[in-house]
C-alpha cells in the first residue's frame, strides 16, 4: 500500500511554499523602504496557493548550455501594493509599519502550517511503527 503525500499532508505543504515566497517579497519591501522609486510588492496568496497545488511552472527552454536557467513567476501572483500613505516625494510606496505587520502575520501563518505538517508526519510515523499512543 502506497502513501500519497498530497493526500496525507493536504494543503499545508503547498501553503508553506507560498508563505515562503510571500516572506521573501515582504522582506524585500522592508529592505527597500528607503530606496527612492521602489514600489512595494505583495502576492495574491490564493493564486500562489493554487499555482503551487497544480505544480505549474513557467520556465524558458535552454537551447545552449551557456544560457541561464530562468524560472518565471506565474502571472497574477506578484502584484504592486496599493499605497496607504501619501507620497513623500521620492516615489517609494513602502509603509514600514504595514510591511512589518504583514511580515509577522505571514510568519505566524507559516508557523501554523509547519505545526500542522509536523503533527501529520508524527501521526504517519506512529502508524508506520505501530505505536498505540
Amino acid at each position: 500500500m502506497t502513501i500519497s503525500f498530497d493526500k496525507a499532508f493536504g494543503i499545508h505543504q503547498h501553503a508553506l511554499m507560498a508563505r515562503s515566497e510571500r516572506a521573501e517579497l515582504l522582506a524585500g519591501n522592508l529592505a527597500n523602504a528607503d530606496t527612492p522609486g521602489y514600489k512595494a510588492k505583495d502576492m495574491d496568496f490564493q493564486a500562489a496557493l493554487s499555482q503551487a497545488q497544480s505544480n505549474q511552472s513557467f520556465s524558458l527552454n535552454r537551447t545552449n548550455t551557456r544560457h541561464f536557467a530562468v524560472e518565471l513567476t506565474p502571472p497574477g501572483t506578484v502584484q504592486y501594493r496599493v499605497p496607504t500613505q501619501p507620497d513623500t516625494g521620492d516615489g517609494n510606496t513602502v509603509d514600514v509599519q504595514a510591511e512589518r505587520t504583514s511580515y509577522m502575520e505571514n510568519a505566524l501563518q507559516y508557523q501554523a502550517s509547519l505545526e500542522f505538517l509536523n503533527s501529520k508526519i508524527s501521526g504517519l510515523l506512529k502508524a508506520i511503527k505501530g505505536d498505540s499512543m
